[in-house]
């Protein structure tokens, strides 16, 4: 829900809010409703400026209100509240433009179009665009209206959100998240967040759990699936995600590792931020419209495969993941997630995850497009080539795993003291790393006491 004046001056930018001064031209005010239209909607508030309230001339209003049936094709779905607040004994007005995520493709009425990434609004190319509008579909799909009522949805879980969101009442939330059609019709994408049990509609929008006793699942009676190990999570998406997170927490192989607490404990051999984030994607991005498939989390003793179906969206490139950009397959089930706390706004998951692999040490996470499917790998073996890691001393080792940890430049001494080696010892393991390629040295000279190490 919107705040007041001064809440609106400080509340971050990003991918759901954008602050415009009152000065904004109607034509350029047409760009942040076309992006937020792409994406998954938000909020602009036009007459805020530079933490200062600006406002809006009464006589330029209406060209503002025209703004997306004047510049934008086809016209931006968007509603519209004026508010007034006083500044310094002054009445000042300030548009508010609510942007609803659309299921058709919109642009610019020169044919330009842009998506909402974070707190910009990003031009597309040609062919991102054209694979925007081939993408559409399953976009529309978690708009689309079912035959039930919001009595027929889990209240207790309605009123959770609807509280942590301020509104007056569910059905406000409902329509203020467009969970509701505008005919006031229950939503696919609301069935699957506050159902009590979506899965009597969708039979496979469930996550499935595995574990295998060894490296390959076998087949028949040569398949490795341990006994009990087989485990379906049903209910509302929120709900799949937590009690699937739990099993995987308890499924997961560990070793044990020496801790901060200078005692050995027992450590997921795959870090948890990092398959959490592939479960989290894989529910709230898979394409619900593919009725065979579920979701599965498969997990062996060297390696986590998470299993979504629908392939990935037309403007990502699988070969190149921490390039691609925040885009939704289903914008109100995303939006409702991040209210929750579930994802973060800024698409920064993949980002995290590949993060979270390389300060363990670990080789980087491994997709796959398939043809109606998108599977993640994420495998507990060392980034380092087994040849080079047998090379290095036990010193050696334990400066890399400093560094991995630590994950910001040390200096010598630094990485001696948390090595628990001495300082003429950490030199020799240093310049083995370096001379490997593992490390790089950054400073003014030879003597530079400010000279730092870091990873490579």
């Amino acid at each position: 829900m919107l705040a007041d004046a001064a809440g609106l001056l400080t509340l971050p930018e990003g991918q759901y809010f954008e602050r415009k001064s009152g000065r904004i031209s109607p034509k350029d005010l047409a760009i942040p409703l076309v992006a937020m239209a792409n994406a998954e909607g938000g909020a602009i508030v036009v007459g805020l400026h530079d933490g200062m309230v600006d406002g809006v001339e009464p006589a330029r209003v209406n060209a503002l209100r025209q703004a997306a049936m004047d510049h934008t094709a086809p016209p931006v779905p968007v509603s519209h509240e004026e508010r007034v607040i006083k500044v310094g004994g002054m009445s000042r007005t300030v548009l508010v433009m609510r942007v609803e995520p659309s299921d058709t493709l919109h642009s610019l009425t020169n044919g330009t179009a842009y998506l909402r990434v974070g707190d910009e609004s990003r031009k597309l190319s040609a062919a991102q665009r054209q694979e925007l509008a081939y993408d559409r579909g399953a976009a529309a799909y978690e708009g689309s209206p079912m035959k039930l009522t919001i009595e027929d949805l889990d209240q207790t879980q309605l009123g959770a959100y609807a509280s942590a969101l301020g509104a007056a009442s569910v059905r406000q939330m409902l329509l203020a998240r467009d969970l509701l059609d505008r005919r006031g019709r229950v939503t696919v994408a609301a069935c699957l967040l506050f159902d009590e049990r979506p899965q009597r509609e969708y039979p496979n929008a469930v996550v499935r759990v595995l574990r295998y006793g060894d490296t390959d699942p076998g087949l028949g009676a040569r398949m490795s699936l341990e006994d009990g190990r087989d485990i379906r999570f049903e209910g509302s998406l929120p709900h799949q995600i937590i009690g699937a997170a739990a099993e995987i927490d308890q499924l997961m192989p560990k070793w044990q590792r020496l801790g901060e607490g200078g005692v050995f404990e027992a450590t997921p051999r795959i870090p948890r931020d990092a398959w959490l984030e592939g479960l989290v994607n894989a529910v709230v991005h898979r394409s619900y419209s593919i009725m065979g498939d579920h979701i599965r989390v498969e997990i062996f003793p060297n390696r986590i495969q998470i299993t979504s179906p629908g392939r990935f969206p037309g403007l990502v490139d699988p070969a190149r993941p921490l390039e691609i950009d925040r885009y939704a397959r289903n914008p109100r089930i995303s939006r409702v997630c991040s209210d929750l706390g579930v994802t973060r706004e800024l698409g920064e998951g993949i980002r995290r995850m590949f993060d979270e692999m390389r300060r363990r040490g670990l080789a980087d996470p491994i997709y796959t497009q398939m043809s109606s499917s998108v599977r993640l790998v994420l495998v507990a073996s060392d980034a380092v080539p087994q040849e080079i890691l047998s090379t290095l001393t036990p010193s050696a080792r334990a400066i890399l795993e400093v560094l991995r940890v630590t994950d910001q430049p040390l200096g010598t001494g630094q990485l001696a003291e948390l090595a628990g080696i001495s300082r003429m010892t950490a030199t020799r393991g240093l310049s083995q790393l370096r001379d490997v390629g593992l490390v790089g040295w950054h400073g003014v000279s030879a003597k530079d006491p400010r000279a730092t190490w870091r990873l490579r």
